[in-house]
């Protein structure tokens, strides 16, 4: 179950942490205004809080893990909010970082 506690949360952190760097984007680069960007500070504020419940004690390992999240979930956030179309490389990257996060995450420890 905690390797399920754990997912979700990535998923979650992924979500507030995409979310809020494209809603400062769209405030400021795209000139929606500064409650876009607002409302994406508040969410990347959430990302921090939501990383702690992380059943794994070590923020090193955490946040590296969660890397692969960002890259894979960045990419999916590109398809779904803005049409972005991956390609094979992308794919590729994305998958290795997932395995990568898989393997400092899950990995069987003695300790």
């Amino acid at each position: 179950m905690s390797v399920l506690r754990s997912a979700t949360l990535f998923v979650l952190a992924a979500l507030l942490e995409i979310g809020g760097a494209w809603l400062v984007w769209q405030g400021v680069r795209e000139h929606k205004g500064w409650l876009w960007a607002a409302g994406g500070v508040l969410a990347l504020g959430a990302y921090g809080f939501v990383a702690t419940f992380q059943p794994d004690a070590h923020f090193g390992r955490v946040l590296a893990a969660y890397g692969g999240i960002f890259v894979a979930g960045s990419l999916l956030w590109g398809v779904v909010a803005d049409g972005y179309r991956p390609d094979r490389w992308d794919v590729a990257g994305a998958l290795i970082c997932l395995a990568g996060m898989a393997v400092i995450m899950y990995a069987p420890r003695g300790n």
